[in-house]
């Protein structure tokens, strides 16, 4: 009976050892990474929305001066969320 004994502690340190491990490497994970900045992550949602919203509009209009205009709008925001990575 003793046997079994041990293997439950050996058991409970192994348990207790990897959940040791586990909270260190999510604590590095959170040292390493530093927190988004709020105001650009609302930029980079604001110019993705905008740019869902002008390629709808894009692929519905047919007058070639408004498409030009339209790839031209599109082009300015993807340069814009290129300039926030």
């Amino acid at each position: 009976m003793g046997d079994s004994g041990e293997g439950l502690v050996d058991s409970d340190a192994r348990i207790q050892e990897r959940l040791d491990e586990l909270a260190r490497e999510k604590a590095e994970r959170h040292a390493a990474a530093p927190p988004p900045d709020p105001a650009t992550t609302r930029e980079r949602q604001s110019l993705n929305l905008a740019r869902i919203e002008l390629r709808r509009q894009l692929d519905a209009t047919t007058h070639d001066r408004r498409r030009a205009q339209l790839t031209q709008a599109v082009e300015e925001l993807d340069r814009r969320l290129k300039a926030l990575e």
